[in-house]
């Protein structure tokens, strides 16, 4: 009887080690996943902190717009309930694919980033700024198609 008793302890043992295996393994093919999606992310989420250093420093230099960066950018303002924001977002990722190397994308959320929105007097959403290189900036408010953001890219960023 002793010997069912361990017997079924060790078994029981076993199968509970086992299965905290097959969770460890499921967790960290998770993880990869996780990992591998965002690596797929081109697109570059900004704090006001990291704009600063990255694409302008309006409060070093208010009176005079000086991009900071080495390849053109399209700064997108979005707010994560907007409806035309979540429309263009897919279309920003593959450009950053599609241009990347050529141009940064980064995206600013108003909800987030209220003092930096307000800064740049973002009073609707998606509003998107082009900011070629040695240039002004030229804003854009709304959705539009991916064909539309190409032939903006190629024109004001990439001078194609």
């Amino acid at each position: 009887m002793k010997k069912i008793i361990i017997l079924g302890l060790m078994l029981g043992a076993t199968s509970m080690f086992a299965s905290c295996e097959n969770k460890n393994k499921d967790l960290e093919t998770k993880i990869e996943k996780i990992s591998k999606k965002e690596s797929k992310m081109k697109t570059i989420h900004l704090t006001k902190e990291e704009f600063l250093k990255k694409v302008v420093n309006y409060e070093a230099n208010p009176t005079e717009w000086k991009y900071l960066g080495d390849k053109p950018a399209i700064i997108d303002f979005y707010a994560s309930w907007c409806g035309p924001c979540k429309t263009i977002a897919p279309i920003l990722e593959e450009l950053a694919g599609e241009y990347e190397g050529e141009i940064y994308i980064y995206k600013i959320d108003t909800e987030k980033e209220q003092e930096l929105a307000a800064a740049f007097g973002i009073r609707s959403i998606p509003t998107l700024i082009f900011a070629p290189m040695n240039e002004q900036p030229q804003l854009i408010q709304g959705a539009m198609p991916k064909s539309e953001f190409k032939k903006a890219i190629d024109s004001v960023l990439l001078k194609k």
